[in-house]
Formats: structure tokens, C-alpha cells, sequence
């Protein structure tokens, strides 16, 4: 190849490399998101597998030594072909499988360590692939042997699909009585959508001409129904007891047609060469479907997390909602702190004068307030943060079980909450953080209580309350309403709210008067709402954001189109 040649090559693979890097990086965030449907996950997995596995690695090193996957069923014989190709028993046999429960691998010194370092075996953990050496001569073609692909363990099968998505050539091994297990098939779909070249092994085939004519037939339909074309696959036929025991494997004259395509490969690097270009463009081929069966998953995804944040929010702002209306309606306070600061402002005595029209109350105020035991501000303060407190953990835990009851009702929410039972209550902290914003929002009412009081007769008249007492006021103000009701009528809860009204209508004026109840009021609906939010917020980090699913779809989309393109 000329260096003018050479440079564009070189161009072609760097963006080939860039692409199938970030594929495989969409593909991992994907697989952080945790996919619901276990076939979805399936797919994310095989697609950053295919990426970086396979793609990123062959484009960077299209000389690199091929991978020849020995790929069937639990007993097939894959061990024994191994041991065949390497005329020795370097892979165990026998009748109790899953005999291979790591993966082997046949090759040079040189070639195991390039395809283990950085090339397509170099995302598997060394520790699940044992090396056996080939002979020095023998570089350029490397053999894995593969766990047995419906392996009862789930480690083994899923370090068999990896091993998929790395190959450069398949050597499919069934047998005479397993060759239509529905596993094996399943699998050899996915060889076939990733366009690797494949060679059928059929073992074991019974001697009698006839049967052995009828099970080949067969294999050759259900092959050709899993779309695999076998007019351009080699195929060899082995028969019960074509065995070699001198290494234990099979014969070699019965395993011609493989051991020649080896033989071939290993002998040729033009060869070699053709067909890892060949299985890179199938491979590049075949990330289209994958990679947009992944983008749609994430858009079905993104709907169903919408449906799922909706009812969260929905319940939450209702239960918010019932809250904030028990709170305006009183019955915040018990009587017993009530009757103590009715006591103390001398509530019946203003409310008698109140009643019978006696307005001259700013100086009588003073008067009345003088010499009054010690204010009972700070047991009302604490009554109220306690009763709140309770009050919000009673609506919040009831708009978290309502929440999850309704998510467990739904296949796509069921899940996340039986990971996260926690989502069936309020939050352990909320009480903390409650009385935390509750003591705060009392402590602004006594800021604004003192910005309000810039009269002289306005402080004096605070003065003779206390700043706390009159902020207490306030506070009562905004829980406790008269509703048109005066005199006998009011009783206890009813008198204490009509005193504080006429109170600090008395000290501030009726404007400044509602100011000051309605910023609190504003505060106090702010700050149960963000507590509200951020209980909420529980439901919505388990359930990904429905625009990050979005957007990693269409990031999918974009990267393989532009893959396509390219190759146009």
C-alpha cells in the first residue's frame, strides 16, 4: 500500500475508532440509567459490547492477530475441536458440564498479550480467559474457546455473548440431538446481525447413512430460518465416534473443512487482512438496527418515567394542597397553649371592649399590657414547630404511600420500588429538616415585626409586648381566623385569633398589618412546598430523567447515521 493510500486508510479508521468510542460510551450511560426490561438491557449491553469490543479495537488494529470463536451448547464437543486444532488436550472434556467455565485461548505468547492488552479481548477481565500457548509459528490466528452458551450459570453465558461481539470468524458446534435447542439459535441470530463468517461443526451425527442425511437436512432448514445464509458456509459433519483419542478431540480427517480454513488464515496475511475488513464493515453494518432498537427502548422508556413523575407530582401537590388548607382552617394549637397567651393579652377583657365600640385602644394598650406575667411566646413557638412538624410528616408520609402505591400498580414502577422500600414513607430526615425551616421562618416573622416597628409610638407599643410576643401574633394570624364571628361566639381558639387581629391592627395599622401576615403566610407556603419538592424528588431520582433518556437516543441516532453515511 502507498503512503498516499495509506493516509486516507488512516483517516477512515481514526474516525471509525471516534464513532465506535462514542457509541459505546452512549451505550454505558444507557446501562447506568438501569434499564427496566431486561431485553432492553440486553440490547445496551450487546451494543456497547459490539462498539467497544469489537469495532474500536479492529479499527485501530486491522493487522491485529484474527479471533476464531468456538461457539455451542453445553456437551457439543467445542473442547474437543480445541484440542484437535492444537493436537493436544490443552482444553478440558467430559459428560458433566459446563465443562468450560472460563473461556481458553489458543495463540502465540505475542498474540494473546496484543488481543488481551488492547485488542477485542482487552474489556474482559484476565481473570476469566486461561491461555494456552500455540506454537511460534502459529501467530496471526488466535482460538477461544467459549463458555457454553445456555450454561446454567449467568457469568458463563454472559462472558459467551461477549465473546460474540469480539469475534472475527464463528465456529458453530451443535450436535445430532441438539442441534434444534431454541438457545443455540437465539445465539446464532446474533451472529447473524453481526455478519460474522460462520462454520457449522454438526457432531455426533448417527452412523446410519439415511438418518444422518435426514438430521443434516433438518439443521440446514432451522439454520436457513434463523436467517443464516448456508451457501456461504462452510459446514463439517462429524460422526458418533469419529473421535482422536491421542489428543482427545475429534478426528481431524472428519474436521477438514475447519482445520483447512484455519490452516488457510494462519497461512495468509492477505487473507487475514480481507477478512478483518470484511467482518469490521458487517460489524459497522450491523450497529444501525442495534443502536436504533436502543434508542427506541430509551424513548419508550422516556414516556412511561414521564407517566411515573406525573403521578408524583400529582399526589404530592394534592397532599400538599390538603396541608395548606388544615393549616388556614386552625386547630393548629392546643387549647392549653391557646388558653395560656389568651391569658396573657387579656383577651376577654379587649374583646368586651372591642365589643362594645370602645376604639381609643392605642393607649390602653400600654396599659393593659404592663405588668403582665412573663410572655408565653416561647411555649407557643415550640407548640407550633411541634404541631407542624407532625403535620407535614403526616401528609408527606401519606403522599409517599400513595405515590409507591400507585408506581407498584404499574409493570414499569413496580420495580423501582421494590429496590427502594424507603419510597413507601417520608424520608427518615424530614423531621430534622422541618423544625430546622420552621424555627427560621419564626425567626423572619420577629425580623419583619422589628423592620415594621420605625414609628415611635409603633415601638412602644411592641415594646411593651416584646418583639417575640408580637411575632407570635403574627404567627397566630396566619393559622387562625375569625370568620365575621365576634363575642360569645369566638370562644377560646376563636377569641385568640380576633385578639390578635385587632391587636396588630392596634400596633402596626391595617395595611402593614396584613403585610406582615401575608409574607408570612408567602414563607411558610414556600417552604412546605420545597419540603414537599424535595420528598418528591425521592420518587424522581429513582426513575431517570425523561430528557436524558431523550437525549441519549437521539445522540444514538445522530452517531450511527453518521456511521452510515460515512460508508455511503
Amino acid at each position: 500500500m502507498t503512503q498516499a493510500e495509506t493516509r486516507p486508510r488512516a483517516a477512515r479508521d481514526s474516525t471509525l475508532q471516534q464513532r465506535g468510542r462514542e457509541l459505546g460510551r452512549l451505550a454505558e450511560r444507557r446501562l447506568a440509567l438501569a434499564p427496566r426490561d431486561a431485553a432492553a438491557a440486553e440490547r445496551a449491553r450487546r451494543l456497547r459490547d459490539h462498539a467497544l469490543g469489537y469495532i474500536v479495537p479492529r479499527a485501530t488494529d486491522l493487522d491485529a492477530p484474527l479471533l476464531i470463536l468456538l461457539l455451542g451448547p453445553t456437551g457439543a464437543g467445542k473442547s474437543s475441536i480445541l484440542n484437535t486444532i492444537a493436537a493436544g488436550p490443552v482444553s478440558a472434556t467430559g459428560v458433566v458440564r459446563p465443562t468450560t467455565r472460563d473461556a481458553i485461548l489458543y495463540a502465540t505468547a505475542a498474540d494473546a498479550e496484543r488481543l488481551l492488552e488492547s485488542g477485542q479481548l482487552g474489556r474482559l477481565s484476565r481473570g476469566s480467559v486461561g491461555r494456552v500457548l500455540a506454537p511460534g509459528d502459529r501467530t496471526g490466528v488466535a482460538i477461544v474457546d467459549a463458555p457454553d452458551i445456555d450454561s446454567v450459570e449467568r457469568a458463563n453465558r454472559e462472558l459467551a455473548d461477549a465473546l460474540i461481539e469480539s469475534a472475527d470468524l464463528c465456529v458453530f458446534v451443535t450436535t445430532a440431538t441438539r442441534y434444534a435447542d431454541l438457545v443455540p439459535f437465539e445465539v446464532l441470530r446474533r451472529v447473524r446481525e453481526r455478519g460474522l463468517p460462520l462454520v457449522v461443526v454438526i457432531n455426533r451425527l448417527p452412523r446410519d447413512e439415511h438418518d444422518r442425511e435426514v438430521v443434516v437436512a433438518d439443521a440446514s432448514r432451522l439454520l436457513a430460518q434463523a436467517g443464516v445464509p448456508t451457501e456461504r458456509m462452510t459446514i463439517a459433519l462429524v460422526g458418533e465416534g469419529e473421535l482422536d483419542p491421542t489428543v482427545d478431540g475429534l478426528s481431524r480427517e472428519a474436521l477438514r473443512p475447519v482445520l483447512e480454513r484455519i490452516d488457510q488464515l494462519a497461512g495468509d496475511r492477505d487473507e487475514r487482512a480481507a477478512l478483518a475488513a470484511s467482518t469490521l464493515e458487517a460489524a459497522i453494518r450491523g450497529l444501525a438496527p442495534l443502536a436504533h432498537s436502543v434508542a427506541d427502548d430509551l424513548e419508550h422508556d422516556a414516556l412511561d418515567t414521564e407517566t411515573l413523575r406525573r403521578i408524583a407530582a400529582t399526589t404530592y401537590v394534592e397532599e400538599l394542597d390538603d396541608l395548606l388548607r388544615a393549616l388556614r382552617e386552625g386547630g393548629v394549637l392546643r387549647e392549653e397553649i391557646l388558653r395560656q397567651w389568651h391569658d396573657f393579652v387579656g383577651a376577654d377583657q379587649i374583646t368586651r371592649l372591642f365589643a362594645t365600640g370602645f376604639g381609643r385602644l392605642r393607649g390602653m394598650l400600654l396599659v393593659a399590657l404592663r405588668g403582665r406575667p412573663n410572655s408565653p411566646a416561647p411555649q407557643v413557638e415550640e407548640e407550633a414547630v411541634t404541631v407542624l412538624a407532625a403535620q407535614v410528616g403526616r401528609y408527606a408520609n401519606e403522599a409517599a404511600r400513595r405515590t409507591a402505591g400507585r408506581w407498584s400498580e404499574r409493570e414499569d414502577g413496580a420495580g423501582l420500588v421494590a429496590t427502594e422500600p424507603g419510597l413507601w414513607s417520608a424520608s427518615p430526615d424530614l423531621g430534622n429538616a422541618v423544625r430546622g425551616d420552621l424555627d427560621e421562618w419564626l425567626r423572619s416573622i420577629v425580623d419583619d415585626v422589628r423592620a415594621a416597628g420605625d414609628r415611635k409610638r409603633t415601638t412602644a407599643q411592641i415594646a411593651a409586648l416584646g418583639v417575640n410576643a408580637v411575632g407570635v401574633a403574627v404567627m397566630l394570624a396566619v393559622f387562625a381566623h375569625t370568620a365575621g364571628l365576634t363575642g360569645a361566639e369566638l370562644g377560646i381558639a376563636g377569641g385568640t385569633a380576633f385578639v390578635n387581629q385587632k391587636l396588630l391592627e392596634t400596633i402596626f395599622g391595617e395595611r402593614v398589618m396584613e403585610e406582615l401576615i401575608e409574607r408570612a403566610r408567602s414563607r411558610l407556603d414556600a417552604l412546605l412546598t420545597a419540603l414537599f419538592a424535595h420528598e418528591r424528588d425521592r420518587f424522581d431520582r429513582v426513575a431517570a430523567a425523561p430528557q436524558d433518556l431523550r437525549e441519549i437516543a437521539s445522540s444514538l441516532r445522530r452517531t450511527v447515521d453518521a456511521f452510515a453515511a460515512e460508508r455511503a
